[in-house]
């Protein structure tokens, strides 16, 4: 006697060896035994032989016309050896009945399995939507087969064009564009990316660093809302008696804050930082601070800037010179001669904005030794940044015995200028295929220290203002200057080990950083109400909305800062191949990492991993890659001796490697092995600013 039964879903035959109540001894054609639960069996029979029984089973099975079985079979249930004598004839043998029983197992959409070879026809609603189904999966299936012969012949369908970085990026593993480019790749035998290109689905190098940015943050596009105006400041603001001007870039059209010094002479003095005051018009859940708490923060980038607030909003703000400017002013007394602050008052006020000064104009005339009287001081309010120096150098000098050490600007920032074939900047967002011209420029020269300690000073006399009057801020602290110790974000005024601080906020960039706005609301309500300000702030204590915007603006902080140091990387390689440069005198790092001298690019060169840190070389430089933005290189000679293992040092190279490995990572979320592809399922702002 033979049987057959189903095992996981399959079906088998074979010679039934022995028999019990409850399960059966089976030898299949192959000459393995298995032991068959009795319930499992669905058919005994002498004839044919099992191996001739799934074969013309099967194939009468394919003969079957499931639309005429299902009109005829019966309302209830019935059983696969009834629907082999009313479709073949009422002598239906082993090989129909086994037919039948494929075709019904096989056809869910048709008749539900009900129990040991028993089924009921299903509703001819189920079936209808069953079969429409059936059939839109066909055209998806041959549409997916279309698109992939495309892609191998190196074409590139529109739809998975339009697709490009949800496919690469954030996939749905069953849509069709990403199973097409998948099928693709298997069949070519080729990396997705490789694939693309080659269909020329990447417009350029930088266009798919742009829009990848763009996809993953900005994915409903860039554009403000219409008709987004800036409210107007109600309050009646006096105006300042002092001439304050602004130090910025040229670039720059979001200038938020200003400088004032009064009294010299007098041997008291008072500084003056002023801050734009959009916080004294936006109102927290209006319409412009859902779109700044959208954004929170502007994104910059060489040649482009995506601004948090439009620029008509900016401009209503921003401290233009000639104006009389809404702003947050503190305003520090000291001691002329010996530079002890006395006292420190917040005030809400109009002021009078004088210039503003730009750092490419004045950077080569405002020198430490104009500054000090050493050369002559020709150039705008000397007398203001003679004291301003002085005052930055007595600062730092007293936040360096905190930090234990000199802060130590060893490497260079650098300015990235993108000209078109006119030798004009462009007006709309980079196409790529500008020239870009890099300038180094030295950190902590004087016009920067100025204004880098007066922002400290501002937002360390605020943060501790905050916390003695118990009204919550967002503050920024370290720990400890250990490696591996970040610097954090949170509501609580802790010491910031780096900067040598006690607290810290960020208060001085209100129309750029939305954390800075947060914190001018609630600097707002101290000056107003002083004492009782915790009572009216807008935000309270443990208020879980600071939280939320504490966590939002990590991660798009993080995240613009990505895209602007990969995009800086970008112009960087690109600037190479503009001016066909092959060697680079470089520092070694670690790991086989070098550091270029004049270019802010760190790259692996081989021969560099047995060498000591801070050794200076000459490497010859590969390829670059636009596209994965990666360069090579290989040393070519040692250039000195010498080493660096001072901490600065170590901790500088550090930084300077998790730079270089974010902007060469391009991890795609596409994934060739993936199983489920083949089935189908339902400008950097500076720290103290």
């Amino acid at each position: 006697m033979n049987a057959l039964f189903e095992d996981a879903g399959k079906f088998l035959a074979g010679r039934v060896m022995s028999e019990a109540e409850s399960s059966m001894q089976i030898e299949l054609d192959s000459g393995k035994r298995v032991k068959v639960k009795a319930a499992n069996v669905l058919l005994k029979f002498e004839k044919p032989s099992p191996a001739e029984l799934i074969a013309e089973g099967q194939r009468l099975a394919e003969e079957i016309e499931l639309e005429l079985a299902w009109e005829f079979a019966p309302e209830d249930e019935f059983a696969f050896a009834d629907l082999a004598r009313d479709y073949f004839d009422a002598k239906a043998g082993p090989t129909q009945q086994a037919a039948a029983l494929f075709k019904l197992f096989h056809a869910p959409h048709y008749f539900r399995r009900m129990g040991k070879g028993l089924f009921r026809k299903a509703p001819e609603d189920i079936v209808k939507a069953a079969l429409l189904a059936i059939e839109k999966k066909a055209q998806v299936a041959a549409q997916i087969e279309v698109w992939t012969t495309a892609l191998i012949a190196s074409q590139c369908p529109e739809p998975v064009r339009n697709e490009l970085y949800k496919i690469l990026f954030k996939p749905d593993k069953n849509g069709p564009e990403y199973k097409a480019v998948v099928e693709a790749a298997k069949r070519s035998q080729r990396a997705p990316l490789d694939l693309l290109l080659d269909c020329k689905a990447i417009d350029s190098p930088y266009q798919f660093h742009w829009r990848r940015f763009l996809f993953e943050t900005f994915p409903k596009g860039t554009n403000f809302p219409a008709a987004l105006t800036a409210p107007a400041i109600k309050d009646e603001l006096p105006l300042a008696s002092v001439r304050a001007f602004s130090v910025d870039d040229s670039a720059t059209t979001e200038i938020d804050d200003a400088l004032s010094v009064q009294g010299l002479g007098t041997g008291t003095v008072i500084f003056g930082v002023h801050i734009a005051a959009p916080a004294l018009a936006i109102a927290p859940d209006s319409p412009i601070d859902k779109v700044a708490r959208d954004r929170l923060s502007t994104v910059y980038m060489p040649g482009w800037k995506l601004t948090m607030l439009p620029d008509d909003v900016v401009q209503a703000y921003t401290l233009q010179e000639g104006r009389d400017c809404p702003a947050v002013s503190l305003y520090v007394t000291m001691d002329e001669a010996t530079l002890e602050v006395k006292s420190s008052e917040t005030k809400l006020e109009r002021v009078p904005i004088a210039a503003n000064l730009r750092h490419d104009k004045l950077d080569a005339v405002v020198t430490e030794a104009a500054l000090t009287g050493a050369a002559p001081a020709d150039f705008p309010f000397a007398a203001e940044l003679s004291f301003g120096f002085r005052l930055a150098r007595h600062l730092k000098a007293q936040r360096e015995v905190v930090r234990g050490k000199p802060e130590n600007f060893n490497r260079p920032d650098y300015n990235f200028k993108l000209v078109d074939a006119a030798g004009q900047s462009p007006v709309e967002p980079p196409s790529g295929h500008e020239t870009v011209q890099i300038s180094e420029r030295r950190r902590g020269a004087p016009l920067d220290t100025i204004v880098a300690e007066a922002m400290i000073l501002a937002n360390n006399t605020w943060g501790g203002w905050l916390a003695e009057l118990g009204v919550p801020g967002i503050y920024r602290s370290q720990a400890s200057m250990a490696p591996g110790v970040k610097v954090r974000m949170s509501t609580r005024a802790q010491p910031h080990a780096g900067m040598g601080v006690a607290h810290y906020t960020w208060a001085t960039s209100p129309l750029r950083r939305y954390v800075d706005l947060v914190n001018q609301w609630q600097i707002i309500a101290c000056a107003r109400h002083g004492r009782t300000a915790a009572l009216v702030a807008p935000f309270k204590p443990k208020d879980m909305m600071l939280m939320a915007i504490i966590s939002g603006f990590d991660t798009a902080y993080s995240a613009y800062n990505g895209f602007q140091n990969a995009i800086e990387r970008f112009w960087t390689l690109r600037w190479l191949t503009q001016n066909g440069i092959t060697e680079l005198d470089c520092a070694v790092m670690k790991d086989g990492l070098v550091r270029a001298d004049t270019l802010p690019l760190v790259l692996r060169a081989a021969g560099a991993d047995a060498m000591p840190r801070g050794a200076r070389v000459r490497v010859r430089l590969g390829e670059p890659d636009l596209l994965t933005l990666e360069v090579g290189g290989s040393v070519l000679t040692r250039l000195d001796d010498s080493t660096r293992s001072d901490d600065d040092a170590v901790l500088e190279d550090d930084a300077e490697e998790g730079a270089e490995a974010a902007a060469t990572g391009l991890a795609l979320a596409i994934d060739v092995h993936d199983a489920d592809a083949s089935t189908d399922t339902a400008a950097p702002v500076p720290s103290a600013s």
